[in-house]
């Protein structure tokens, strides 16, 4: 059965260091779901799914299951189980060996270990390989073997430690799929760590954005491109265009000239947003005259940068558009699209 995953005030803060690896956490993972946290390298991410796992004993705050605490319960107790960013399969065993190894150790029977073994590795879409030796398998069908053994004893959470970072482009995308599809059959209450946030967007039903290891917002993975709660957010999620000013009578007024929007925010200073591939070319609600200073083709699309107001902006349109640098062109800023961050926050 899917547990509630609920973390509260988890802080770690590792011997010998100064600063806390992961402060304050609060998260809430429900039953069922596939979480994604998120962030760069040393956020602290990795330090949280271990002390989920048990491996690591956090300095402060509590981890709970289902409103049980589970922060003096051994690890080998939690019914947790985790697939690392390497298979670590055991070489000398077979690849259903490999599979077995925990059903084995909690003295299920040799019947039951072949069956759950056979059904796991269908679900990973390895069927009939449990005679092979992990030498003899890809770097994604290691890692299938990885999940199938991870999943093969029932865990209630299933925690995965950037699973993908070692696989090429088209196995990861073949991975993400999978991961997906046997999370949403099984059910199970599942924690995904990235640095990648295509990855996250395309795999969580909910995303916590860690930095420094603090929470920076936890949200629907929409919202993190469409209501960044600071700019620091917005940027990590490839944000481009910021520009500064304040909100008076429920529009934004900027060097650019005034803009109308379509969300309630309150007035005063704050800085205002908008992804490059939400502007529009042509007249319509807020449209100005821009000049091109450069573009640059993609393949896919035509990346622009434009100048209006003393501003640089950055929009991204089609791979069919030619500009040349210098020429002028309208472009409009949907209100839906408009988001303004309130505060003085710098744009630098």
């Amino acid at each position: 059965m899917s547990v509630h995953v609920n973390l509260v005030d988890l802080t770690m803060v590792y011997r010998n260091s100064g600063a806390a690896s992961v402060e304050d956490l609060n998260l809430q993972v429900e039953p069922g779901s596939l979480f994604a946290l998120l962030g760069p390298s040393g956020c602290g991410k990795t330090t949280t799914l271990k002390m989920v796992a048990g491996l690591l004993e956090p300095t402060a705050g509590d981890i709970k299951f289902d409103d049980r605490s589970v922060v003096r319960v051994p690890a080998e107790r939690r019914r947790v189980a985790m697939v690392f960013q390497k298979p670590l399969l055991f070489p000398q065993m077979t690849v259903g060996e490999n599979v077995a190894f925990g059903l084995r150790m909690k003295g299920i029977d040799a019947t039951t270990r072949k069956q759950r073994v056979a059904e796991m590795l269908s679900l990973v879409r390895l069927p009939g390989v449990e005679d092979r030796r992990p030498g003899q398998l890809s770097g994604g069908q290691e890692q299938r073997v990885s999940l199938a053994r991870a999943l093969v004893t029932q865990p209630d959470v299933l925690l995965l430690d950037e699973p993908l970072s070692q696989l090429d482009a088209n196995l990861r995308i073949e991975m993400r799929d999978l991961i997906r599809h046997v999370q949403l059959e099984l059910g199970v209450t599942t924690l995904f760590v990235t640095h990648d946030q295509e990855e996250a967007v395309m795999l969580a039903d909910k995303i916590a954005l860690m930095i420094d290891g603090r929470l920076l917002q936890e949200d629907l993975p929409s919202m993190f491109y469409e209501r960044p709660k600071s700019m620091k957010v917005a940027r990590f999620f490839g944000a481009q265009n910021f520009i500064p000013g304040s909100v008076v009578d429920g529009r934004f007024v900027c060097d650019l000239g005034t803009f109308n929007l379509g969300h309630e925010v309150s007035a005063g200073p704050g800085t205002m947003t908008i992804r490059q591939e939400a502007i529009e070319i042509g007249p319509g609600a807020n449209a100005f005259e821009v000049t091109v200073v450069r573009s640059i083709y993609l393949g896919t699309a035509t990346r622009v940068w434009v100048a209006v107001g003393g501003v640089e902006l950055q929009l991204t349109v089609g791979p069919s558009y030619r500009f040349e640098d210098g020429s002028t062109m309208t472009l409009r800023f949907p209100p839906e699209h408009l988001w303004v961050i309130p505060g003085a926050e710098a744009v630098a």
